[in-house]
């Protein structure tokens, strides 16, 4: 029996158990991850035939809308203080719907810093990770497919108990994640009756109307290539989105000058299901494949490299991008049912970006810590 189950290695999961510390909570904490490490959307694709490879497939930057304030501030001077991230202020560059170069789009021109993690952005929640202590105890590679809550205790798959529980994400709690893992019943709203906790209905009435954006990301590994008048990312006009179906192009050089290329590709609305997810990754793979040619034109020696890559396969990111609205902070902690949630989907600023991750996190720990185990 753990004091606190924490569902989701991302940086807001990370960070929860890094600001739970810095408060002097005293409870014990449980992270489990279905990766294979501490990451989420900040992961980094590892090899196990080449140890020199490490490919950032997910998000390239921490980018906030402004500069970070208060306890958050401190979070970031942590950071950059160990050498965990620094300023990225690597080129940005846009293509239009004819394979051109053009500025970016007017929609980066954020007025908040970016930062990249050092050496690979998985490296940022590795280092929060590390904050949380030795009351945390990290299980990689289980996915929790079934909760039960029988009134003061979570039961989760694999014989895991808790007195509360933590989702990072909103895998566990959206219909949407009915059809992707072939579920019948929302997990967490099966576990708890509705009435018990009237904060937990309203929450999950709100995630149930939440959206989110599909990314399917292809990778590549591409030969030595100079990067010097190369840029680190290559966003897509609004009519070059609609055409090649790809968000960005994402540049990361490896040690040995080998250089990795993500393609950040759009979904197409086509139902996600156990059965129909193979077929549609190698659909997106080959879709990718042929769109990144015409889109590296303005870069001649990408474009030559292009002809020698080597895809390493296409990732699947079920919410990569959260839209519209998100889940009000003030449902982030359902105190009868000992539940909370945290991640780039809960509404505030930086919403939809890793300032919203990582404020969430903050936020929901000031909630835990002023909450006594104990005294329930």
């Amino acid at each position: 029996m753990v004091d606190l189950a924490v569902i989701g290695a991302g940086l807001s999961g990370c960070a929860l158990v890094a600001a739970l510390q810095r408060r002097g909570w005293k409870g014990s904490i449980l992270l489990l991850e279905a990766g294979r490490g501490p990451g989420g959307r900040c992961a980094t694709r590892r090899r196990r035939e080449d140890d020199r490879w490490r490919l950032d497939h997910g998000s390239p930057t921490l980018s906030f809308t402004q500069a970070p304030q208060g306890e958050l501030n401190d979070l970031i001077a942590g950071l950059q203080g160990s050498d965990v991230i620094r300023p990225d202020d690597a080129p940005v560059v846009g293509v239009d719907h004819l394979g051109r170069q053009v500025p970016s789009p007017d929609h980066l021109l954020l007025s908040g810093p970016r930062w990249r993690g050092t050496p690979t952005m998985a490296t940022v929640a590795e280092a929060l990770l590390a904050h949380g202590g030795e009351a945390v105890e990290a299980r990689f590679g289980e996915r929790i497919t079934t909760l039960r809550h029988d009134g003061s205790v979570w039961h989760l798959t694999g014989g895991h108990h808790a007195r509360a529980l933590v989702l990072s994400g909103t895998l566990l709690a959206h219909p949407r994640s009915l059809a992707m893992l072939g579920w019948q019943h929302v997990p967490l709203r099966e576990a708890v009756a509705v009435g018990f906790d009237p904060q937990l209905d309203a929450a999950l009435h709100q995630i149930a109307g939440l959206d989110a954006s599909v990314r399917w990301n292809l990778m590549l590994e591409l030969p030595k290539v100079s990067s010097n008048h190369l840029p680190r990312q290559i966003w897509l006009t609004a009519q070059a989105q609609e055409r090649f179906g790809v968000e960005r192009l994402v540049l990361h050089t490896q040690q040995d000058q080998r250089l990795g290329l993500v393609v950040h590709g759009l979904d197409d609305g086509a139902v996600i299901t156990p059965d129909s997810q193979p077929e549609l990754l190698r659909r997106h793979e080959q879709q990718l494949m042929e769109a990144v040619s015409d889109l590296v034109q303005p870069w001649s020696a990408l474009s030559n490299a292009l002809a020698q890559a080597r895809s390493l396969g296409v990732m699947r990111w079920g919410a990569a991008q959260p839209l519209h609205q998100g889940l009000s902070a003030d449902l982030q902690w359902c105190s009868e049912a000992r539940v909370g949630f945290c991640g780039d989907w809960i509404a505030g600023q930086g919403f939809g970006m890793a300032e919203g991750a990582l404020q969430s996190a903050l936020n929901l720990a000031e909630r835990i810590a002023c909450f006594s185990i104990a005294e329930t």
